[in-house]
């Protein structure tokens, strides 16, 4: 999708296995990305915030608050709120599942330092084996389940914080990180001016064709669901 960065990484870490760990220790990877051939410095890599978008011809999914790179065979999934808003937006691979989330923020920053010790919390209340590592914009969290491997990674940007989850089999964990940071790399975040409450998620919407099927299905199932209480009663 992203050229020799992602293709590189995962040939040489795809056999690797995930963190299997439940207390918090160093970390035993370095997940900070040397610079590949033919590529950049990492300065130049996001995710970037809107009135910062590169120039550089990507395609990316316009979401409203998310501007998404979609990895080449990838598909989208939507999960929608049953009064219509979009809750969340996936992107299944032969990898796993990306997702990928918008929230307000302070301009102070710092709100994922804040969330981890409660997504730490939550997930071993879960009963997940939870491990931390340093990574490229602070700590990740990685939950091992029955159902498989977790990662979460979280960017601060100015008024906006960008989480990042990966999801799947185990054997697929490490290949399946390295596409998360490249889609995080590569997102751009759409803020807008309007005032928000803190860890409020920003709002999506699927652009064109696609928001008016969604609209359509939507008032079907409210109409339905309408007609059915009027009947009963």
């Amino acid at each position: 999708m992203f050229g020799r960065r992602h293709r590189a990484q995962s040939r040489a870490q795809s056999g690797a296995q995930p963190l299997r760990r439940d207390e918090e220790t160093e970390p035993t990877e370095n997940v900070v990305d040397q610079e590949p051939d033919g590529l950049p410095g990492a300065s130049t890599f996001g995710p970037y915030d809107a009135d910062a978008q590169p120039d550089d011809r990507l395609a990316r999914l316009d979401l409203g608050s998310l501007r998404l790179p979609v990895p080449e065979g990838a598909q989208l999934q939507i999960e929608v709120e049953p009064s219509g808003p979009i809750r969340a937006v996936h992107l299944t691979t032969e990898l796993g599942q990306i997702t990928l989330s918008a929230f307000a923020a302070p301009r102070s920053g710092g709100l994922w330092r804040e969330v981890v010790p409660e997504l730490v919390t939550k997930l071993r209340a879960d009963g997940a084996q939870v491990g931390k590592s340093a990574g490229e914009w602070g700590d990740e969290v990685e939950a091992v389940t029955e159902h498989g491997v977790m990662r979460f990674l979280a960017v601060d940007g100015p008024r906006w914080m960008l989480r990042g989850v990966a999801a799947g089999p185990a054997d697929r964990a490490q290949a399946r990180t390295e596409l998360l940071r490249d889609v995080v790399r590569q997102t751009v975040v759409v803020r807008g001016g309007e005032p928000l409450p803190v860890r409020s998620p920003l709002p999506l919407e699927l652009p064109g064709a696609l928001g008016e099927q969604l609209r359509q299905a939507t008032a079907e199932l409210v109409n339905a669901a309408a007609e059915g209480g009027s009947t009963s009663g």
